[in-house]
């Protein structure tokens, strides 16, 4: 970012402390030297969230969402991202996954910046490196499970027998191979949860992004599924972004940031 830029964010978040949570995970210097954030050159970083706004313009003025947010989530991380409605935790998570920009700042996801590319080259690299978990699962309901599953494999080019192996071998894992040739409305909402884990696999992402994957399931189902993640995450090392209003999930993550205002509150090691 240039002296430009740095003056007119600073002028419309007057005050923002620019926080960065690399100081509690990787033992940084403590002057928070921006410079070292952006410069660090560490092969076991999954996410880089590097002095990220997002500012909205319209005719009643000028609304700001997020406020200079500074963090790193190592490789195979559980991280919840949590906060109140309006806190800005979905505009971030939205900003992490390439489907809306920034007006300041950088995500850096494997090294690679991703707002630094053209629009189609950030479709495919949302594609390869990030999967998505949605609260309501977004599954096509006049295909089958397994061609759910194997939708952004296709999109990515994989092969037909690459792709089968590897979706017949994710939903085996998930406990739902039987369902493989169900329609997903013929699913439990539990049984399509794990439909989308299965898909947001499918193409060996960087990070998974989970956007209150338990908030349409009662509470076993939802303790199921969020028991898979943890699971992907100790076991399979997955990277994973979570999303939660619900503290009871968020403390059993391993590291919880706190959103407030647009602004990194604090940030806890579980």
């Amino acid at each position: 970012m240039n002296s430009k830029q740095d003056d007119e964010i600073n002028k419309t978040f007057p005050g923002s402390h620019n926080y960065n949570s690399a100081n509690n995970l990787i033992g940084s210097d403590q002057n928070n030297n921006r410079d070292d954030f952006d410069d660090r050159d560490d092969s076991s970083i999954a996410l880089k969230v590097d002095n990220l706004s997002k500012v909205y313009d319209s005719p009643a003025g000028r609304l700001v969402v997020l406020r200079k947010i500074n963090f790193i989530i190592r490789k195979g991380e559980f991280v919840s991202i949590v906060g109140p409605s309006g806190s800005g935790k979905s505009t971030l998570l939205n900003l992490i996954g390439g489907l809306d920009k920034p007006s300041y700042g950088r995500v850096v996801i494997n090294g690679i910046d991703i707002f630094s590319l053209k629009d189609n080259e950030i479709a495919q690299m949302r594609n390869r490196l990030i999967g998505f978990i949605f609260q309501s699962f977004n599954l096509i309901s006049r295909t089958t499970v397994q061609k759910n599953v194997e939708i952004p494999a296709i999109i990515a080019g994989m092969d037909s027998k690459g792709r089968h192996e590897r979706s017949s071998s994710l939903l085996r894992t998930l406990g739902i191979e039987d369902k493989a040739l169900y329609r997903p409305i013929n699913l439990s909402g539990g049984q399509q949860q794990r439909v989308a884990i299965a898909r947001s696999l499918i193409n060996n992402p960087a990070i998974i992004l989970a956007d209150e994957p338990t908030g349409n399931l009662d509470t076993k189902t939802g303790k199921e599924v969020f028991d898979l993640l943890r699971v992907l995450a100790n076991k399979y090392r997955r990277t994973i972004v979570l999303i939660t209003h619900d503290p009871g999930l968020s403390e059993r993550t391993h590291r919880t940031i706190f959103i407030r205002d647009g602004m990194i509150e604090k940030e806890v090691i579980n």
